[in-house]
């Protein structure tokens, strides 16, 4: 393997540098995704049963013990400020819901960028390998041999080859942990709502007047948020530059 990658030339040193970059990314981003076992259906019940029979603080206390889950702190936050109307309740839960969103999404622009660069720098090595062949062909004139040529297109093979062996199990691992990314997305939306709609349903059978529940309702039937997953696919770049 040493001497494959030094057949490459200096374009392997970028290849490689990202290669190691962006595994490193991988192995954080599926750890982090992994550490997030929890039943999102299961847990969401339990907390809002105890939020509908008044006991906020045993709620609170099931999102406490699971707050390595983004949707335990969301709704940890909205149940804390339960005190507050339902559009500001709606408010907390889409901006804490977002900012977890986003936890989750970092360096997912650095593994992008390294999958669309890997193939790139695999197709600047095959150009520098064939200059390389062309001015060894040019050197030697009639008396050219396959030998001379060969250095050079072992450096246009193998830069390309190593950049795509890089990009497209990448690209399938990004792709990846980006439909997770979205699917938590979306189970944060789904219990955000159900909180919203659990506490505009104790505010409504609250002791109130008339005119408050009326308020109450109508807010709750006017909420629409949406926590939204900002990460885009990457790109296959390759089959453009071609």
């Amino acid at each position: 393997m040493p001497w494959v990658i030094a057949k490459g030339g200096p374009v392997m040193i970028p290849i490689i540098l990202g290669s190691i970059l962006g595994l490193a990314i991988i192995i954080e981003k599926l750890w982090t995704l992994l550490s997030l076992r929890l039943n999102s259906q299961d847990f969401t019940s339990k907390a809002l049963a105890k939020v509908r029979a008044g006991k906020f603080d045993d709620a609170t206390d099931i999102c406490s013990r699971n707050l390595n889950s983004p949707i335990a702190v969301t709704l940890k936050a909205g149940i804390e400020k339960r005190h507050l109307s339902v559009q500001e309740i709606e408010r907390i839960l889409e901006r804490v819901g977002n900012g977890e969103v986003k936890k989750l999404e970092r360096y997912i622009g650095g593994l992008i960028s390294i999958i669309g660069i890997e193939p790139l720098l695999g197709f600047l090595g095959t150009i520098t390998g064939l200059i390389k062949a062309f001015m060894a062909w040019e050197k030697a004139g009639p008396n050219i041999t396959v030998s001379a040529l060969a250095s050079g297109i072992y450096e246009a093979m193998i830069t390309t080859a190593a950049g795509l062996s890089i990009a497209v199990p990448y690209y399938l691992i990004c792709n990846f942990i980006i439909s997770r990314i979205k699917y938590i997305t979306y189970e944060i939306n789904d219990s955000s709502m159900r909180l919203v709609e659990t506490l505009a349903e104790i505010k409504t059978d609250a002791p109130e007047g008339p005119m408050e529940k009326g308020v109450i309702a109508s807010e709750a039937k006017q909420s629409r948020f949406e926590i939204a997953s900002a990460a885009p696919r990457p790109r296959n770049d390759s089959a453009d530059a071609v």
